[in-house]
């Protein structure tokens, strides 16, 4: 590929990524605005993944089942059907309003407490390896405080995890909006 083609190709990487922050940054916005929306939305998606997933899984299970061992079959069959079961015991709970929401988005924020710690690590080694790029302090900071939201996250108490994780949530969507719209920015910039 010619350099007019890596060119357009730094263009439409730099376009996207600050496309991306900007969605970002409306999202935590809005989830620091509504906490509780955001926190029962977040629920919803997850619950949504684990239905859809489980059910995607039972058809590739089924239409491959001639092609695997029949333990290897059963057992895939039988993990798909506990995405499925979830999914729908999510759903009802959140259908049956805020106290029944409590206990899935209870046990979703230990889930996001995980994934943010790993995410804060991740970000940190990132920036760290990216010094010598302008705006790289901005990803440590994400990473340091997706770090402290995770662990913030993983020690509340389950009746504040209703309004909370959605703050949560909407902060760490904020600070994420800011390392892309400036370091990663930067970092395309640099390559184009």
């Amino acid at each position: 590929m010619g350099q007019a083609g890596r060119s357009l190709d730094a263009a439409t990487l730099r376009a996207f990524t600050l496309w991306e922050g900007a969605l970002m940054l409306v999202l935590g916005v809005l989830a620091l605005l509504f906490p509780l929306v955001a926190s029962l939305w977040v629920t919803v998606v997850v619950a949504l993944l684990f239905l859809v997933g489980g059910l995607v899984g039972w058809i590739n299970n089924l239409m491959r089942a001639r092609l695997l061992s029949p333990w290897l079959a059963f057992w895939r069959l039988v993990v798909s059907t506990l995405f499925v079961l979830a999914g729908l015991a999510m759903i009802r709970q959140l259908a049956s309003g805020p106290v029944g929401a409590a206990a899935p988005v209870a046990t979703l924020a230990l889930a996001i407490g995980v994934v943010f710690l790993v995410e804060g690590l991740v970000a940190l080694v990132v920036s760290l390896a990216h010094r010598q790029i302008r705006g790289w302090a901005w990803g440590l900071l994400n990473g340091i405080v997706t770090l402290v939201l995770g662990v913030l996250i993983l020690r509340l108490p389950e009746a504040a995890l209703l309004s909370v994780l959605g703050i949560l949530v909407g902060i760490s969507f904020v600070f994420s909006a800011v390392d892309l719209l400036s370091f990663s920015a930067s970092f395309h910039a640099d390559q184009g």
